[in-house]
């Protein structure tokens, strides 16, 4: 599993540098903007200039509208600017034909330019509360636009978490389906160390983290503490190897 963390600008993105051995991917997003807020091209560009070379920067493009020209030209952006996987939240598409629309433009846009760049179609694990597509459409909404990874976040940030909203075994459909589509499964959403059991167990390949992170663990008024980061990444290696130990006895 690896873990990506989600500095909101070129300060914290410096304290994720610190801590760089722990962690997998540097995200860059903007939380005053939504849940998947974008950040600004510059922002990105000197993030991916402020990490270590080989650990790969992933950008939101925004909780986008059903508008496919400007969400291409948003994906294209990420990628111009550095952005290894470009994350699009299909904030408002309502129907999956929409959404296929809305990421077959982005796959286009970055794969033109970049060929080896992942876009990442995201969907909402409350997606009842905003009307947008179902959760567990997103895998087959992925895999027909050709992108190359499917994750469910939370859209509204009031305290509930991901789990509150789609049990584990509901998780557990999203990654079996986004597997079975040769996809990458990634999960977010106020996710804690209590729930990295839950998320090795059902074979997550991407957790995306920011709270649990931050200092009080608060998204909006905490700071990414380098200590922070270290510790969640011991405890997603211990569930890791307990996990290798049941599977292997079982």
């Amino acid at each position: 599993m690896l873990l990506l963390i989600s500095p909101d600008g070129v300060e914290e993105a410096l304290d994720c540098a610190k801590a760089s051995e722990h962690l997998d991917i540097v995200d860059v997003k903007r939380p005053d903007e939504g849940s998947l807020g974008a950040n600004f091209p510059w922002v990105i560009r000197e993030i991916r200039d402020a990490v270590p070379a080989d650990k790969p920067v992933s950008a939101t493009v925004g909780d986008v509208p059903y508008k496919p020209g400007t969400v291409a030209q948003a994906a294209l952006g990420a990628a111009v600017s550095g952005a290894t996987y470009i994350k699009v939240g299909l904030y408002g598409c309502t129907t999956p034909d929409q959404a296929v629309e809305v990421m077959s433009a982005a796959v286009r846009a970055v794969k033109d330019f970049r060929p080896d760049a992942l876009v990442v179609a995201s969907g909402y694990a409350d997606a009842h509360r905003i009307g947008c597509v179902n959760p567990l459409a997103l895998p087959d909404i992925a895999r027909r636009s050709g992108c190359d990874a499917a994750m469910l976040d939370t859209a509204i940030k009031d305290g509930t978490r991901l789990f509150d909203h789609l049990p584990p075994d509901v998780c557990a459909e999203f990654v079996r389906r986004a597997h079975d589509a040769g996809l990458l499964a990634a999960l977010a959403g106020s996710v804690g160390v209590d729930d990295l059991g839950e998320l090795t167990r059902i074979g997550t390949d991407i957790v995306g983290v920011r709270g649990a992170v931050c200092a009080g663990g608060d998204r909006r008024a905490g700071r990414i503490q380098p200590r922070l980061v270290a510790a969640f990444r011991a405890e997603m290696d211990r569930c890791a190897r307990e996990f290798a130990v049941v599977d292997a006895a079982g």
